[in-house]
């Protein structure tokens, strides 16, 4: 918005300093729904929509009374979450501001200076000098300014969103001015001014939705729209609360959101990328979260590179399309897949005609990134195939709307990018390989004997390859096959071969990479073995070897474990297995290398927790946070930790958090809500009460180790520290106690006592002591503690009395976990723990 500098507009503002210095802020006064010219609305005064919905007025966000803007929230919903910001980027700074509207239908927004610090920005010549505008607050959310004698009218905030999208909104372009409505997500969440993050149309080759990052790169994309829906939204047509209808004009081209029912709906762009929809449940009185996105790993953008497609059902993720390999195999085997894929064979085009290829039908899928595709609306699927194939440069094609029998047609060229499979939805792609890679030829020569030798030659020469390769794989099945059943004799839990899909690393490879395993390269010992920092010469790749101990059974049930439980999982937040080598009676793990070892190395340090702001202790928190539901919710399998602390939470070079050590974790069933066993495992301090006096695990096991390592991390202190307390808790102790006493502040640790937002802090250790209460059943899950943590209008419930476990009067087995050594063993930092059967 811009500042207003006519004289006219000079003139306004100084008939409006008597009532600006007259003014003096009192308790929240409600002015209706409409502002005029004859009065200003001042901080501490809101309008009010018709039916109670919505509140206008100045806010602070999480309280501070550093910084006021003018803002739409929800009035009659107790969290009040804001909508609209009009001074987003040009907070008052003082109580002492007001929302002017000036005769010309501009509205100001002025400081105790008498200064304008934003105004709105009508359409020139739309008010009559003789008639008075009106600001009104309408129960969809929307301000609007109109001629109060005609009703023209003037503007209205719908055409400004902030970082979220209402009912009646619109998402797009207008093609003749180029003016373009999105939202931008906020700087943090104490900060409304324009972050990172925008959703847009975005207009370049078959117009798509996406989420950019810093207004170029696409951060996660919706895909064109297919008729009824967005590709890369397949769900959103289950959504009978949401009436979404695209349209194209030659005025206008973008998405109109619309609501079916009088349910309460929002969507918000997080300062992190993240867009979420929520609905308001009544009861139970809290926002719910029904859709958001990026919502797993192939929900990023191109994720498999070019020519990749990605699966999140399956292990690993990304594969090439049929008729196409890996561009680089060695970096591919390492889950480094940036390099996409290439054709096995190459298009033929020299008669211009393309007709010795043929194409591939990828079903369920979500259609490529289309900024550099062309539509035409008026052929058929046939028609499209005739003329790609005329196409030189034609990779691919598809129905530009499939619903009603399916019309239009989508065109690729180059290269095809963030391509998906969806268990439910999807289109069908048409990919362009050569008729031999598709197993044969359309070529329609008259000389037979060319054709003859045009096919047979190919084939003789696939089925030389695919007998190598047959070969090949046979001798790694057996190798795999051995290695299982030898494990099958040494332990009664059974493994069947496919249990181990991973990259088989051959031991001089390892042997190479750490220096024939050198006590240099050494990064720690535990019971069961050794960690060792290595480096792939092939390529540079560093990487972490967990070499288990010959001798140790314990060794080989958590060598089992560990790899049947992480090669099924890929997340941000969880450590990359890349490998393991099983040759001369070997078992050894690959794992990514991560240069900032553990948590516990920076938080129980006097000199690194200096290195620890609370920006990233904050993101420390909500990293792991998300890894854990990953685990309990999102994978392809339901995982429980188990052995959740400090030292099995590794930090890369960015400082992202990565949950590792998944020697204890058991898979749950779909329907598995709990289990039960005689031998309890784990880490003194973190582990619930249930677990260590029944032996009873869950999900909410993890959570009550999250809530642990929460207060940890603000804190700086062990839970469990036998210099300060005898108790195994103290430091859940301590902060029930500073909690219950309103000195709750006392538990921050001083290394960042100036960096740190009060509210912020205050929220994080709530969510940590719901996480920790004595009941399961009270204890969050992990996508309400995210929600929690993320919100800052999320209302939180008050927390009941955490779990004390006096472990000294309990008798099990004692304390396996080598962290009880005051997490001595914890290396790369992988924890080498005992893992016991039921």
């Amino acid at each position: 918005m811009k500042q207003p500098g006519d004289p006219h507009e000079l003139i306004i503002l100084t008939g409006l300093a008597v009532l600006l210095t007259a003014h003096s802020a009192a308790a929240t006064t409600n002015l209706g729904d409409t502002l005029t010219t004859n009065r200003p609305l001042f901080d501490g005064e809101t309008l009010i929509s018709a039916s109670g919905v919505f509140a206008l007025g100045f806010f602070s966000p999480n309280n501070s009374l550093a910084n006021r803007y003018v803002a739409i929230w929800y009035n009659n919903i107790t969290s009040h979450e804001v909508v609209w910001v009009a001074n987003a980027g040009s907070p008052v700074s003082s109580f002492a501001g007001s929302l002017t509207l000036a005769p010309n239908g501009t509205l100001l927004v002025i400081d105790r200076n008498n200064t304008v610090v934003w105004s709105s920005s009508p359409l020139l010549n739309t008010v009559n000098k003789d008639t008075i505008p009106t600001a009104q607050l309408l129960d969809s959310g929307n301000l609007i300014v109109t001629d109060d004698e005609h009703g023209n009218y003037i503007w209205q905030s719908f055409d400004y969103p902030s970082n979220t999208i209402l009912m009646g909104m619109f998402i797009g372009w207008d093609l003749r001015t180029g003016f373009s409505w999105n939202i931008t997500s906020w700087a943090s969440s104490t900060d409304p001014s324009p972050g990172s993050y925008a959703m847009i149309i975005q207009l370049s080759g078959v117009p798509q939705l996406v989420i950019t990052q810093d207004h170029e790169i696409i951060y996660w994309r919706g895909g064109p729209w297919v008729g009824n829906g967005f590709t890369g939204v397949p769900q959103a047509s289950a959504y009978n609360t949401v009436a979404m209808s695209f349209v194209t004009t030659r005025e206008k081209l973008g998405l109109y959101i619309e609501s079916v029912s009088d349910a309460k709906l929002r969507m918000i762009l997080n300062p992190n990328g993240t867009a979420q929809r929520f609905v308001w449940l009544d009861p139970p009185g809290q926002w719910s979260l029904f859709w958001q996105n990026p919502m797993d790993e192939c929900d990023s953008f191109s994720p498999c590179g070019s020519f990749g497609i990605c699966n999140a059902n399956e292990i690993p993720h990304c594969s090439c399309l049929l008729g196409f390999r890996p561009k680089n195999r060695g970096r591919w085997a390492l889950k480094d897949v940036s390099d996409g894929c290439v054709r096995n064979t190459t298009l033929d085009c020299r008669n211009g005609t393309g007709t010795s290829d043929g194409f591939l039908i990828v079903s369920g899928v979500k259609l490529p990134d289309t900024s550099a595709a062309v539509a035409d609306g008026e052929l058929g699927l046939d028609e499209c195939r005739v003329r790609c194939l005329t196409n030189c440069s034609c990779t691919a094609y598809s129905l530009a709307d499939p619903s009603n029998g399916g019309t239009g047609c989508i065109m690729w060229t180059g290269e095809l990018k963030d391509m998906r499979l969806y268990a439910n939805g999807g289109q069908d792609l048409y990919v362009r390989v050569a008729a031999i890679d598709l197993g044969t030829s359309s070529s329609q020569s008259d000389h037979k004997g060319k054709r003859i030798a045009t096919i047979v030659v190919p084939i003789i020469g696939s089925l030389l390859i695919g007998f190598l390769l047959i070969s090949c794989l046979i001798a790694r099945h057996k190798k795999r096959r051995n290695f299982i059943r030898k494990l099958q004799m040494e332990n009664d839990e059974v493994a069947s071969d496919k249990d181990i899909d991973l990259p088989l690393f051959d031991f001089e490879t390892i042997a190479d990479a750490t220096n024939n395993f050198s006590d240099e390269n050494k990064l720690g010992e535990g019971g069961f073995g050794s960690v060792y920092k290595g480096k792939i010469r092939e390529n540079g790749t560093e990487i972490a070897v967990k070499r288990l101990s010959k001798s140790s059974k314990q060794g080989i049930n958590e060598f089992k474990n560990e790899v049947m439980s992480i090669t099924k999982l890929r997340h941000r937040n969880l450590v990359l297995l890349l490998g393991c080598c099983i040759q001369r009676q070997e078992r050894m793990l690959i794992y990514e290398y991560m240069p900032n070892k553990s948590l516990d190395k920076f938080l129980f340090d006097k000199e690194k927790k200096m290195l620890l702001d609370w920006k990233i202790r904050y993101n420390i928190i909500v990293g792991i946070a998300r890894g854990l539901l990953y685990l309990h919710q999102d994978s392809a399998v339901r995982v429980i930790h188990r052995d959740l602390k400090a030292s099995n939470i590794l930090l890369n070079q960015e400082m992202v958090p990565k949950i590792s050590d998944f020697g204890l974790a058991r898979i749950f069933g779909e329907d598995e809500a709990k289990s039960e066993t005689k031998r309890v495992v784990g880490t003194y301090g973190y582990m619930s009460p249930e677990y260590v006096i029944q032996g009873i695990y869950s999900a909410k096991s993890d959570v009550f180790s999250f809530g642990v390592i929460v207060l940890e991390v603000i804190s700086n202190q062990r839970n469990r520290d036998s210099s300060k307390s005898k108790s195994i808790n103290h430091l859940v102790e301590l902060a029930w106690s500073l909690w219950n006493k309103g000195k709750t502040l006392e538990l921050v640790d001083e290394s960042i006592s100036n960096s740190f937002s009060i509210a912020e802090v205050l929220r994080c250790i709530k969510v940590g002591l719901l996480c920790i209460q004595e009941r399961p059943n009270d204890r969050p899950l992990m996508s309400s503690v995210i929600l929690m943590l993320t919100s800052d209008k999320e209302v939180l419930p008050e927390p009941k009395r955490p779990g004390f476990v006096a472990m000294r009067q309990h008798s099990f087995e004692g304390d396996h976990s080598s962290s009880t050594k005051q997490e001595s063993d914890s290396i790369n930092e992988i924890s080498l723990t005992i893992p016991f059967g039921r």
